[in-house]
């Protein structure tokens, strides 16, 4: 009686890992998409709202608050586009990840002091989202619906 239960559970488990893993690649290109066109839109606001980011930055008293803005707009813009097209996806996620720290340090600093004694102020601040979404990518890769993932096919497909 055990020995069939077991087996049963066993299939059951197996089948059911099969199909929660071709869940992966959906639901990362479904992050990468909606991100990486938020990270687009973002940088696209600050580089055409150039003085008031920069106006911005120079109150968080970041350095060089003008030359800052339109690294920062470029890089989420041109970030956002590559997280879209799933094209060095990990490496792009890194600096990414750095602005997003920075943002932490800066303009939501009280929320990242209260991370262990106030973790929903932590989670509910302006950069978790996109943190969030960069560290998922940065840990699991664009997935297959993705340039790095067709990259990938055509280099094992011609070893």
């Amino acid at each position: 009686m055990k020995t069939k239960f077991f087996e049963f559970a066993d299939i059951f488990h197996t089948r059911y890992k099969t199909i929660v893993t071709y869940l992966q690649h959906p639901l990362i290109f479904l992050i990468r998409l909606y991100w990486g066109y938020d990270f687009f839109q973002t940088g696209m606001g600050k580089l055409n709202n150039l003085e008031r980011t920069t106006d911005f930055f120079a109150s968080l008293n970041i350095p060089f608050p003008a030359f800052n803005a339109i690294f920062v707009g470029n890089l989420e813009m041109i970030g956002g586009l590559l997280l879209i097209a799933g094209l060095g996806a990990r490496y792009i996620t890194i600096p990414l990840i750095g602005t997003l720290t920075v943002a932490y340090l800066t303009d939501d600093r009280e929320a990242l002091m209260k991370f262990f004694s106030e973790p929903e102020k932590f989670v509910t601040a302006t950069p978790f989202p996109h943190l969030l979404a960069s560290l998922i990518i940065l840990t699991f890769g664009a997935g297959a619906f993705s340039l790095d993932g067709i990259i990938r096919y055509f280099r094992q497909k011609k070893n």
